[in-house]
């Protein structure tokens, strides 16, 4: 007995101090996307021409080395003049040179350098900047899909739940004998309906997560995971000439142009920097013959035909070629916050058509109806037609709703900031 006792206490202790079944991971849409500027791998990537190009600032940096040379003439192979020795031949009969020589950059050559390599890390900056914008875009878009699904997974089930009581009803029904069989068959079709939109709400809600994971980086998430969060339409106050004058401050895409005109004229002022012609000096000390000498040297190209007119030509017409981009980049903000504005509108027009009546009126109809029904004052099809015009009305609301977020989504990327207030 005493054995049993102490076995039971050991299973008790056991069972308790056993680990409870975690809940799967939930993530918000401001969670899920810093978890994609952090662990997105194409992101990831991008971010390393930053790296790259930081590295070319080093070597843009880098002065010219000098150059050592040395050479040693007549030396001996088989033989030797009569009567000397192999020093004192070596050192009455034989040439040596040692030196050194060092170009020398003129023109300011290398700031110059320098200067380009940095105007073209800032530009690649933004550039990235502007591909954690596009990032942050494609999750939040893939988080709505993931939250449509949900939300349609819910209403899909919640149905199938509700016309599962119509079912049980007509089967107490045809057996009273207050329904024929007839009638029986086709409720018992239609529930048929509602089991394959829960199947396919399933479906597509697991794709939308696949989907979404990729996004965020495969490793990042669990695969068990789910999305949390109001999916429901929240109108948003906002003016479009505030809305462009913030694009104007914030898009990157619009800022890498800027930063591109500076790194045209960095590279209009490289080029003419090249143009200058650069020195080489030389010294070196000469052994001949027994007698020691030392002798310096200067050299410079004359520029006579060559004098890099041809860079200079050609980067003077890309600082012109950066400004008009720069001014297309402009427009192109302002058009794309426009054309987001006006989508954000009319969807917040759609989604409040559904919340100020339709809604309601789906709703009363399909409890009138089904009322009715089971109190044989409805006919069977008219039954039917008003749950099929309910549920159409309830996923064509949560479309809107989607649309409507989406729209959303698109006006803070076109901005260039989550923060649209």
């Amino acid at each position: 007995m005493k054995n049993i006792r102490m076995i039971l206490a050991a299973a008790v202790l056991v069972i308790g101090t056993a680990p409870a079944q975690q809940s799967p991971v939930r993530i918000t849409l401001d969670q899920a996307i810093e978890i994609a500027l952090k662990h997105n791998h194409t992101l990831q990537a991008a971010r390393t021409q930053i790296q790259q190009y930081q590295a070319a600032e080093i070597t843009a940096n880098l002065r010219p080395n000098p150059t050592f040379f040395t050479d040693w003439e007549y030396l001996p192979l088989f033989s030797r003049p009569q009567g000397q020795t192999l020093s004192e031949y070596l050192q009455s009969s034989t040439e040596g040179d040692v030196g050194l020589s060092y170009l020398i950059e003129r023109g300011k050559k290398r700031p110059r350098r320098l200067e380009a390599a940095k105007a073209a890390t800032a530009v690649t900056r933004a550039q990235v900047t502007d591909n954690e914008r596009g990032t942050a875009f494609q999750v939040g878009s893939l988080f709505i899909n993931a939250q449509l699904a949900q939300s349609t997974l819910e209403l899909a089930e919640r149905d199938l739940k509700s016309f599962q009581q119509t079912v049980d009803i007509s089967e107490i029904q045809v057996k009273d004998g207050a329904m024929s069989e007839n009638d029986r068959l086709k409720i018992k079709l239609q529930l048929l309906q509602f089991e394959t939109d829960v199947q396919q709400a399933l479906l597509n809600k697991a794709q939308a997560l696949s989907d979404l994971r990729q996004q965020l980086g495969y490793d990042s998430v669990p695969a068990d995971y789910d999305v949390a969060g109001e999916f429901e339409y929240r109108p948003l106050v906002v003016t479009l000439p505030e809305l462009q004058a913030k694009a104007l401050q914030n898009r990157p895409d619009l800022r890498a142009t800027v930063l591109g005109v500076t790194a045209a004229n960095s590279q209009y002022a490289l080029a003419k920097a090249n143009g200058k012609q650069d020195p080489t000096i030389s010294a070196n000390y000469s052994h001949v013959n027994g007698l020691n000498a030392a002798t310096w040297s200067f050299s410079i190209p004359l520029a006579i035909f060559d004098r890099n007119q041809g860079n200079i030509a050609q980067t003077r017409i890309g600082i012109r070629q950066a400004e008009e981009q720069q001014k297309a980049t402009s427009g192109q903000v302002l058009t794309d916050v426009k054309d987001a504005y006006e989508g954000l509108q009319e969807s917040a027009k759609i989604a409040q058509l559904f919340r100020s009546s339709y809604l309601e009126v789906a709703q009363k109809s399909r409890d009138i109806s089904e009322y009715a029904y089971r109190r044989g004052a409805l006919a069977l099809l008219d039954f039917l037609d008003a749950e099929r015009t309910y549920r159409a009305t309830q996923l064509a609301y949560r479309q809107a709703v989607a649309a409507y977020l989406l729209s959303l989504e698109q006006l803070r990327q076109a901005v260039g900031s989550r923060n649209l207030l």
